[in-house]
């Protein structure tokens, strides 16, 4: 493989939204989900093989992570401005990484929400010009891809779910880490987490309007995705397993 294709910094083309490489990344994550999902009672039912997948998704987002920053310090370019795990995705690789090693349910309530909806949007929008085959095309999906996996592992293997409460905790969570970001951002000139202004590559901010009344929007857009994953995946299930269980105790009677 060509190394610039590869490794260097030096590219021919940026990376495409909805290209067939994304679209085929995409795909590869969501067959990786329905694989976790289809291996669930398999998982919980063998101990070691359950050890075994959580220590391979901490692997891949310590590497992920890992290989980088490798990447930017081979390059010269690792800056305090751009290159510290602040951006929201950073903040929840670490904290899933976290997560599973400890199976902290406190984490985990925070998690399954900006964890997996963050890195849903990211994954739909990438803030990324490089393309397939380079190794920053690689880590973002993998990263991003792990991201997702460590929160459903938590839901679909250990059993953990999420509360109303842990919808409203991680809001509160998510504006104590703008808080600090946008004072980290003030004192290094930097742009984590987009506070100060939106990305150069196009991404859902673009339709929330301009600053800062987009990341208002941005708010109540992330507690309407909050709202829907909880309602969709817990609620809505939850009250048509009761109402069976009701309408079969009838038609015993």
């Amino acid at each position: 493989m060509n190394r610039t294709l590869f490794w260097d910094r030096a590219r021919d083309s940026d990376f495409v939204m909805l290209s067939v490489s994304h679209l085929v990344a995409l795909a590869i994550i969501a067959l990786c989900c329905l694989a976790l999902f289809g291996a669930r009672f398999a998982l919980r039912s063998r101990s070691g093989l359950r050890l075994g997948v959580r220590l391979l998704l901490i692997l891949l987002l310590a590497a992920s992570e890992g290989g980088l920053h490798v990447w930017y310090l081979s390059h010269d370019s690792w800056s305090r401005s751009s290159s510290l795990p602040l951006e929201l995705c950073g903040i929840t690789l670490l904290l899933s990484v976290v997560m599973l090693l400890t199976r902290s349910r406190l984490l985990y309530s925070f998690l399954y929400f900006a964890g997996i909806g963050g890195a849903f949007i990211a994954l739909l929008t990438p803030n990324l010009v490089y393309p397939f085959p380079h190794f920053r095309f690689l880590l973002f999906f993998i990263a991003h891809g792990s991201i997702i996996l460590a929160s459903l592992y938590m839901t679909w293997v250990e059993g953990y779910k999420p509360t109303w409460r842990s919808l409203f905790f991680t809001m509160l969570c998510l504006n104590l880490v703008a808080a600090c970001v946008y004072a980290a951002n003030v004192l290094l000139d930097s742009n984590y987490m987009f506070l100060m202004h939106k990305p150069s590559t196009f991404s859902v901010l673009d339709y929330f309007g301009s600053y800062p009344y987009y990341l208002l929007v941005e708010e109540a857009f992330a507690f309407v995705i909050f709202l829907l994953m909880f309602l969709i995946f817990f609620k809505l299930p939850e009250l048509y397993t009761a109402r069976r269980a009701a309408a079969s105790r009838k038609l015993g009677r």
